[in-house]
C-alpha cells in the first residue's frame, strides 16, 4: 500500500486554484505535516500488539514506534485550522480523532467520574492511567484545535494523564494561539503544572506559525455584522457567519466555569460563540460572566436583539453591561435586531446609559473596529 499524498498536495492545489495565497509559514507548517503524514502511514500503538509478538520481542522498537507529534502556534486567522483540516483529512490512521482541547478535558473528567464510580477507591485511589488507557485504545491519533488550558481542574491532571497517552503511542498534533511556555499563565498553582510542559515540548515539536496576513480578519471586513430585522432570514445570515469564522464546523454546546457555577454557551466552536438575546439578557448573568465570555472567545454572535422598554428593564440593564464588556475587550460581535441602535431602547430608566451603547454597537460595525484586533489574552479564571 502506498502513501496517500498527504497535505502538501492538498496545500498547494488550493494555491493553484487560487483559494489560498502563498504563504511561507504556512508552507513551512505543511512540510511539517506532510512528514508526519507519511510517518503515520498505518500506524498501530505498539501499547496493543498481540501478547506473542510482545514476547518474541517485536514490540519495543518498530516501525510503529510513535513519531514525535507536533504543536503549531500563532495568532489567529492565520490558517491554522484550514491546515489541520488539509492533514487530518488524509491522516491513515485507524483510530484517529479531532476534538477541540476543552471539550476533550470535559470528556475526561466525566471518564475519571465513571471510574470512580466503578471502583472502590479505598483500594484504588488513581484514575489517571487507567482513564489514559481508555483514551489510548480509542484515539491512536488525537488532533486538538485551540489548544489551551484555563481551569485549575484541567491543570491538575493534564501533565499526568498525557504523560501516560505518550507512553501508550498516542501521538498528539495540536494547534494553538500560544506557545506552549505561555499555556496557564498566570493560573492559580501553576508549579504543578509546569511538567506537562516539559513533557509536551519533548513529545511534540513546536512550530511557530510566523505573523502574517490575518485571513480571518478579511473574512470579517467584509461582513454585515447588523442584521435587521430579527427572523428567520437573519438567522440563516449569522448561521452562515459562524460557519464562515469556524471553517464550516457545527459548534456546539460549551459551559463556563466560573466562580463555582457554569455558564451555558449554546453553541461554540473555538474562539466563535453564538447566543440568542435571552440566552444572554433574559438569564441572571452579571459583569463578570460577560467578562469570562470575553475573555474566552474572540467573536461573538447574538440573535433576535429585540426593542427594549421599562418593561424588561433588567433585560436592558444586562444588555448595556453585556456591549460595554465586550467593546471594552475589543470582542468581534455580529447580531441581528428588531431596530437600528438608535432605536433600540424606548424606556425610561437606562436611556443615558443606552446612549453610550448605540455609540458603540456603531462602532462596532466599523472596518477600523474589526482591524483593530485584541491579543489572545485569557487566563485562567
Amino acid at each position: 500500500m502506498t502513501v496517500s499524498q498527504g497535505p502538501s498536495a492538498r496545500y498547494h492545489a488550493l494555491i493553484a486554484s487560487g483559494e489560498v495565497n502563498p504563504d511561507p509559514a504556512q508552507a513551512a507548517a505543511v512540510a511539517e505535516l506532510q512528514t508526519l503524514h507519511e510517518k503515520l502511514h498505518g500506524y498501530r500503538p505498539a501499547s496493543i500488539k498481540s501478547k506473542w509478538t510482545t514476547r518474541l520481542g517485536f514490540g519495543k522498537r518498530t516501525p510503529n514506534d510513535p513519531p514525535c507529534g507536533l504543536y503549531i502556534h500563532g495568532s489567529v486567522g492565520r490558517g491554522k485550522s484550514m491546515l489541520m483540516d488539509l492533514f487530518f483529512d488524509g491522516a491513515e490512521v485507524e483510530r484517529k480523532r479531532r476534538v477541540h482541547f476543552h471539550e476533550f478535558m470535559q470528556e475526561t473528567h466525566e471518564l475519571i467520574h465513571q471510574w470512580r464510580q466503578s471502583n472502590d477507591v479505598s483500594k484504588a485511589t488513581e484514575p489517571i492511567r487507567p482513564t489514559a488507557a481508555r483514551l489510548a485504545e480509542r484515539n491512536w491519533l488525537l488532533c486538538f484545535d485551540e489548544f489551551e488550558v484555563r481551569d485549575i481542574a484541567d491543570a491538575m491532571i493534564v501533565s499526568r494523564l498525557f504523560h501516560a497517552m505518550f507512553e501508550l503511542g498516542v501521538v498528539v498534533v495540536a494547534t494553538s494561539n500560544r506557545h506552549p511556555d505561555d499555556l496557564y499563565k498566570g493560573g492559580l498553582q501553576r508549579d504543578l503544572f509546569l511538567p506537562f510542559i516539559v513533557v509536551l515540548q519533548k513529545r511534540l515539536k513546536v512550530l511557530h506559525l510566523a505573523d502574517g496576513k490575518d485571513y480571518r480578519l478579511d473574512r470579517l471586513k467584509g461582513m454585515n455584522v447588523y442584521h435587521m430585522p430579527s427572523g428567520p432570514e437573519a438567522d440563516a445570515a449569522l448561521n452562515l457567519t459562524f460557519d464562515d469564522l469556524t471553517d464550516g464546523r457545527l459548534g456546539k454546546p460549551e459551559r463556563i466555569e466560573f466562580r463555582g457555577r457554569e455558564i451555558v454557551v449554546p453553541k461554540a466552536d473555538g474562539t466563535v460563540a453564538q447566543f440568542g438575546f435571552d440566552d444572554l439578557c433574559g438569564s441572571p448573568l452579571g459583569p463578570g460572566d460577560f467578562l469570562a465570555i470575553a475573555k474566552r472567545y474572540r467573536s461573538v454572535i447574538i440573535s433576535g436583539v429585540p426593542v427594549l422598554n421599562s418593561e424588561r428593564r433588567d433585560a436592558a440593564r444586562r444588555f448595556v453591561t453585556l456591549i460595554d464588556t465586550l467593546y471594552d475587550n475589543h470582542v468581534h460581535v455580529m447580531m441581528s435586531a428588531d431596530a437600528p441602535p438608535q432605536d433600540l431602547y424606548s424606556g425610561d430608566d437606562w436611556g443615558f446609559e443606552f446612549e453610550r451603547t448605540v455609540s458603540r454597537l456603531m462602532e462596532m460595525q466599523s472596518a477600523d473596529y474589526v482591524e483593530f484586533t485584541r491579543s489572545d489574552t485569557a487566563v485562567a479564571a
